[in-house]
Parts: C-alpha cells; sequence; structure tokens
C-alpha cells in the first residue's frame, strides 16, 4: 500500500512539473505602447462614445460606415511575430466551404499550448479585453473565441453582419506577406439602408502585417471578405470575438413576396417550334416522369432545337437588353434583365416558359398537378383530404372546407409560376438566409442556361441543395448548355447559387465568347 501511496505522490508531482513546464514555455506577448498610454484609452474612449473619428500614431478610430478600430504594429517584437506566424502555419487546417465562404480554418485555439500562440492569446483575451472594455464602457466576458484562417486564390468570405448570440467585438489580426489591394482579400464595409440592409462597399482596408481591426457587431455591421486574386500569397489572420452584451436589434426586414402568376394562354404549337421532338414523345415522357418520381430531379439535355437554343444564345449578347442588379449583397448578386428590352427570340423563349403547353408538358415529365388536365394522385388526394381532416379536429371544426364546391368535390387550386432571365459574371452569388427559409415551401426549380461547353464547375456559378439548418449537401446542379434542369423541393429543402470566381475570367475560360466570364439562365419556379 505504501509503494502505491508514493507512486500516486510521485504522479502529482509530475502533474506540477508538467503545469511549470508549460507556464515557462508560454512567451509573452508584448503589446505596443498605444495599449498603455492612459491619455490615448481616453481619447478613444471619447471619440467611440461620441461616435467621431479620432487618430493618435498607429491607432485610427473611425465610425463610417460603422464603428471599427485599426491598429498598426500591434505586437511590440518582430520576432514574436514571425515566431507566431511558423506557429500558424504548422497548424492542421480544415477546407470551409458553403453559400457564404471559402477558406481554410485551423482548430479553435482556446487550448493550443504552442508558446507564441498561448502568448498572444493570454495578452488579447487578458489585458487587452480589459482596454477594450474601458473604451467601449462595457463589460466584456472572459471568453476566449478565436481561431486562425488561410486564404487563398479564389477564396472568399461574403457579405454578413457577424451577429450571433454573446458577440459583441469582433477582431482579426492579420499575419501576411506585403500585400496590396489589387490582391484581393480586403476586409469591405457596407453602408446600410433605413430597413438596416447592406447597401454598397464604402471603405476597404488592405490587409498588412501586425495590424489589428476590431469592430462593433451590430445590425448594421455588414462586412465581406473579397475575393484573394492572387495566386502566390496567403493571407494569414487570427480573428475572433470578444462576448458581452449584445446591442439592441431592430425586428428583421422582410422582403415583399415575389409576384406569382399563372400561365400563358400558349397551345402545343410553342412546343412543337421550340422542343426538341425527343421530348414530345409520349413513351419517352413516361421514362421521364418514372425517373423523375424516384430521384425528384432530372436533367434533359438538348432541349430546345438546336437552331432555338443557338438564336436565343447570340441574342443574350446583344446591348440592346437592360441589366439589373438585384441585392442586397447579404442575399443575392446577380443582374436580372428588364422584361421589356428583351430581342424577340428571347421573349419568345420566355413566353415558352411561362405557356399553358409548358405547365403540361411539365406535368407529364413530373407527374405534379401543373394542369388541369394532369390525373390527381389517389395517394396525394387521400394524403391531403387527412390533413384537412386533422386541421379542421385541431381547431374543432369539421365542416365542409371552403375549397370544396357545391357538388362536394375538392376545387384544385390554379397552378402559378415566377421567373428571371439571369446574368452571372465574377462575383456573382445567392446565399441562404432565414426569410428564405421560413418562407419555404413544395416547388419545382427550372434552370436553363446558356453557359458555352468551356465553363467548368471550378468557376462557381452551380446551384446546391442543402437541408434546412444542416451542413448536408443534397444535390448540386452545374450549368450545362441547353441542359433543362428539374428539381423539386420541399418544404425543408434551401438552395443557393455558388459564388463565380476569378478562375472564370482566366484566358482559357470562355475562350471563344465575347462575354468572357459571364453565362445566362432562365431560372423559374412552378407551384401546384
Amino acid at each position: 500500500m505504501a509503494s502505491r501511496r508514493r507512486a500516486g505522490d510521485s504522479l502529482k508531482t509530475d502533474k506540477k512539473k508538467k503545469r511549470k513546464n508549460k507556464t515557462r514555455c508560454e512567451e509573452a506577448a508584448e503589446l505596443c505602447s498605444l495599449v498603455e498610454d492612459e491619455q490615448v484609452k481616453k481619447s478613444a474612449q471619447e471619440a467611440w462614445s461620441q461616435r467621431t473619428c479620432h487618430r493618435h500614431g498607429d491607432l485610427e478610430l473611425d465610425c463610417h460606415p460603422f464603428p471599427h478600430c485599426i491598429i498598426k504594429n500591434f505586437l511590440a517584437s518582430e520576432s514574436f511575430v514571425e515566431s507566431l506566424q511558423r506557429e500558424l502555419m504548422d497548424l492542421n487546417f480544415h477546407e470551409k466551404s458553403n453559400d457564404l465562404y471559402k477558406f481554410k480554418q485551423s482548430d479553435d485555439l482556446k487550448k493550443r499550448t504552442e508558446p507564441h500562440i498561448s502568448g498572444l492569446r493570454a495578452a488579447l483575451f487578458g489585458r487587452f479585453r480589459s482596454w477594450l472594455g474601458e473604451v467601449l464602457q462595457v463589460e466584456l466576458e472572459p471568453i476566449v473565441d478565436i481561431s486562425c484562417a488561410k486564404y487563398e486564390y479564389t477564396d472568399v468570405l461574403l457579405c454578413h453582419d457577424d451577429e450571433l448570440e454573446g458577440r459583441r467585438v469582433a477582431f482579426i489580426l492579420y499575419l501576411v506577406p506585403p500585400w496590396q489591394s489589387s490582391d484581393g482579400g480586403t476586409l469591405d464595409l457596407y453602408t446600410t439602408d433605413s430597413n438596416f440592409q447592406p447597401q454598397s462597399i464604402v471603405k476597404s482596408l488592405v490587409p498588412s502585417l501586425n495590424t489589428l481591426i476590431l469592430f462593433e457587431v451590430s445590425p448594421v455591421s455588414f462586412h465581406q471578405v473579397s475575393e484573394v486574386l492572387t495566386q502566390d500569397k496567403c493571407r494569414l489572420s487570427l480573428s475572433g470575438w470578444f462576448h458581452g452584451p449584445p446591442l439592441g436589434r431592430p425586428p428583421r426586414h422582410r422582403e415583399p413576396a415575389v409576384l406569382r402568376s399563372p400561365h400563358l394562354p400558349r397551345d402545343e404549337t410553342l412546343l412543337l417550334e421550340w422542343v426538341n421532338p425527343a421530348y414530345m414523345d409520349l413513351s419517352y415522357q413516361e421514362q421521364i416522369q418514372q425517373e423523375f418520381e424516384d430521384s425528384s430531379e432530372i436533367q434533359l439535355k438538348d432541349f430546345l432545337k438546336e437552331e432555338k437554343f443557338r438564336e436565343v444564345k447570340e441574342a443574350l449578347r446583344l446591348t440592346q437588353i437592360e441589366w439589373a442588379k438585384r441585392g442586397p449583397p447579404n442575399k443575392r448578386c446577380y443582374e436580372v434583365a428588364s422584361l421589356g428590352t428583351l430581342p424577340q427570340c428571347v421573349s419568345a423563349c420566355w413566353e415558352l416558359l411561362s405557356s399553358e403547353a409548358f405547365f403540361l408538358l411539365l406535368s407529364n415529365f413530373t407527374g405534379l398537378r401543373l394542369h388541369y388536365l394532369c390525373p390527381a394522385d389517389d395517394d396525394d388526394a387521400e394524403e391531403e383530404e387527412s390533413e384537412d381532416v386533422r386541421n379542421a379536429e385541431a381547431t374543432g371544426s369539421l365542416t365542409e372546407s371552403p375549397s370544396a364546391n357545391g357538388s362536394g368535390e375538392k376545387e384544385l387550386s390554379t397552378p402559378v409560376h415566377c421567373g428571371e432571365l439571369r446574368r452571372w459574371s465574377h462575383g456573382g452569388y445567392t446565399l441562404l438566409h432565414d426569410a428564405e427559409a421560413a418562407r419555404a415551401e413544395y416547388a419545382l426549380d427550372l434552370v436553363l442556361p446558356f453557359c458555352g461547353a468551356d465553363w467548368q464547375s471550378e468557376f462557381g456559378g452551380f446551384t446546391c441543395y442543402v437541408a434546412n439548418e444542416e451542413d448536408e449537401e443534397l444535390l448540386t446542379v452545374y450549368p450545362e448548355d441547353n441542359s433543362l434542369a428539374l428539381v423539386y423541393r420541399d418544404k425543408e429543402t434551401l438552395k443557393f447559387v455558388k459564388h463565380v470566381n476569378h478562375k472564370s475570367l482566366s484566358d482559357s475560360a470562355n475562350a471563344n465568347s465575347s462575354t468572357r466570364g459571364a453565362f445566362y439562365d432562365f431560372s423559374f419556379v412552378y407551384y401546384e
């Protein structure tokens, strides 16, 4: 027993030694002298509270378009900065990619024991947190929230406001090689409108070695990391948040719903004029429907007659078409055509996709009730009837449904649709957002691209379908010339178009196109 107790004592002693070694190996991070200057702190505090600009040596405070602060030469020791860079580059990084961003990120640095990483962490969330709390006159919490990011060629972080529970101040410490605005990777700050929605970039901050940028997280703190354009540099940075009581937030702005319309009264003549004859064959339509019902998606290659497709594709490049940018940038960024300015053949293609005959053709392709001639599926009818009964029971009423006619038969709702003719170029994207999730419903998506045979998936511009509130990617639809994509989605499925990156502008991309780096598509949504 005595020997066991000694072994236990020895183990405890070893643990103490390890803790001492850990403490000894931490390199103290000396911050710039400005942080220790009481007069500088008092002046910064006054400027921040009054929302005025202030500059003192390497410290610059600006409140346009929202309060932010820049501190150059943040760490006093150049050798510490160099050692910190080396330690960070030796970390394991993970590819991060979704609708909002693409870059590489380290694991959480909260418990890393490397001397300079742990030393900086202690300084940031220790005495610098205290200094910042006094400047803001806010009690910041001792929560450690920090990670490292590497942005390389085509990496990007699109427009967002950083608001998440507990975040009060965001910070970024740059550890980059000599950097110019032409390299991309700038921190872009947006103005906002009366609805607290981002409008335009009014300030772009170029990364600079050993420069700390921090800003207040608020309903108007919209910013982005612009796409990195250099192919031989790495934008290395440490970033995170200081936590504290959040600022008040006004009710989120709700965009008006997109106008939906019933079909246009056009007959089968339009289909015979435009659609590849193979898709007019009833037996082939049955085959397509079977495949669609199995997977809820299908791509119909060479959908339009070749001569019609070429005619529209050439007409889309004409300067007579007026294009308007769609935003706001925290939700989308692409161009949409003004229908009144479309060349005749493009307008005719729009009519095709909006016509009664096309609604019926889509019904034959998918089995969805997009036309009154399409027979109702018995299972669907029984399910809807059961749902009506459940709803009635929930309200304590089993009276006749308002949708039933005098004969007791259920009236079918009128199928409707909405659509856009879109132009995608470098920088275009759409993002997932809360309002879209709240309005999600059953719908049939249609996309008909005009992109050129040399458009590659690595350029972006493809459509991703994801499960709501999950990272799981359900389906990716890549743009392909004259390939009609049909996807049926439910209430739990959302979609976004991936950012079109700088590779789309390379010499090889769209080399034979007069609209280098751009493509077009008709995007329609149909509702039963």
